[in-house]
């Protein structure tokens, strides 16, 4: 992940006193900055083809960055552009067990394992497509990809589906990813499908990240597993060894939760408030220690969002605006893809009516 210059904390407080201004005058969640850092992730990240290029990471394609333009693009109301980027999807990813290949790279998927939050998130997406522009494949091809998902990316444990990293995953103790828990798109497919399971997703999901979020920091793990009798804890990445952090892919957690329909899915993400409020006064990590040391480079634009979700979730809705401008700032200082994207879907989901929020 690219170093990003830190941010005065001067800034912050300016703009909290702004964001406060526009509260009163009903004006948080504008359209104005939500359509430049949608605009500006699809502009720069999306290929004319509808491929997503990680441009700061070599140029090669995720699901999960496909997944996260077709969630902007449906947000926005951009039908073109959400065709183009699920057409590329759908040619070039999507395995004959219908689930979407999590790598592709020089002209060939170079991965066919599939990553779980990729395949959700575009199921996600393509639900919101259908209901968005009217049209009916995009919910078929949205539920399908929703049972493959139950097909191969869960597992049962203790009488519940619970989803784990990808179909490489299955096995128990399970490996999971906290960050792909999102509340909002197992309640979309819960709707859609009828399917009980959904439901399912939301309460192990829910269980799970209250057992990893650290008691005096609230911070939840990059990676995890469950054992057989329910209990999770956290781990390093598969393959990897030493502690388990907070870091490039925890910081989606407080965003996801956040955005979340129950009570419990926004106390999960205003857990780690306090602690990320008082590491973003100053110059933060973007990795933590699930206890609060800091690890690694400075932060860049992903902790910002992460930050401003969970105050957010606590009821800081003039802090959250004020550290989405500090996210800002350090996306327009070091553009990266994923900074990109995760700015965007904080715009989209954060506001109080959010498009990517929970819509009951």
């Amino acid at each position: 992940m690219s170093r990003a210059r830190a941010i005065p904390l001067a800034a912050v407080t300016t703009a909290a006193a702004a964001v406060a201004v526009l509260l009163a005058c009903g004006a948080f969640g504008s359209s104005g900055p939500t359509r430049s850092a949608a605009q500006s992730f699809l502009q720069r990240y999306v290929a004319a083809d509808g491929r997503v290029a990680r441009l700061d990471q070599g140029g090669d394609t995720v699901s999960e960055g496909q997944a996260y333009a077709m969630l902007v693009a449906a947000a926005e109301g951009e039908a073109a552009t959400f065709a183009r980027i699920w057409g590329w999807t759908r040619a070039n990813l999507l395995q004959p067990d219908g689930l979407l290949a999590w790598h592709w790279q020089g002209g060939r998927v170079v991965d066919p394992s599939s990553a779980a939050d990729g395949d959700l998130d575009a199921a996600w997406a393509l639900l919101l497509a259908a209901q968005r522009f009217g049209n009916g494949g995009y919910r078929t091809a949205g539920l399908a990809l929703g049972r493959a998902i139950l097909a191969r990316e869960t597992v049962t444990i203790g009488g519940r589906a619970v989803l784990v990293a990808g179909d490489w995953a299955r096995s128990v103790p399970a490996r999971v990813d906290p960050s792909y828990f999102a509340p909002a798109a197992f309640a979309a497919l819960g709707r859609a499908s009828g399917d009980p399971r959904w439901g399912q997703l939301e309460a192990s999901s829910r269980q799970i990240l209250s057992q990893l979020t650290n008691r005096r920091t609230g911070l939840a793990p990059d990676w995890a597993v469950v054992g057989a009798g329910g209990t999770a804890w956290p781990t390093p990445p598969p393959g990897g060894s030493g502690e388990a952090v907070f870091g490039f892919d925890a910081v989606r957690v407080p965003l996801w939760q956040a955005a979340g329909c129950e009570a419990g899915d926004r106390e999960l993400a205003a857990r780690s408030a306090p602690f990320l409020a008082k590491a973003a006064a100053g110059s933060p990590s973007a990795e933590y220690s699930l206890g609060g040391e800091p690890r690694g480079a400075a932060a860049g634009a992903p902790f910002f969002v992460a930050a401003a979700a969970a105050s957010r979730a606590a009821g800081r809705p003039a802090d959250a605006g004020a550290l989405l401008v500090r996210a800002e700032a350090a996306e327009q200082a070091e553009s990266t893809y994923y900074g990109a994207a995760l700015l965007a879907l904080g715009r989209e989901s954060l506001g109080p009516k959010g498009p990517l929020a929970c819509q009951p």
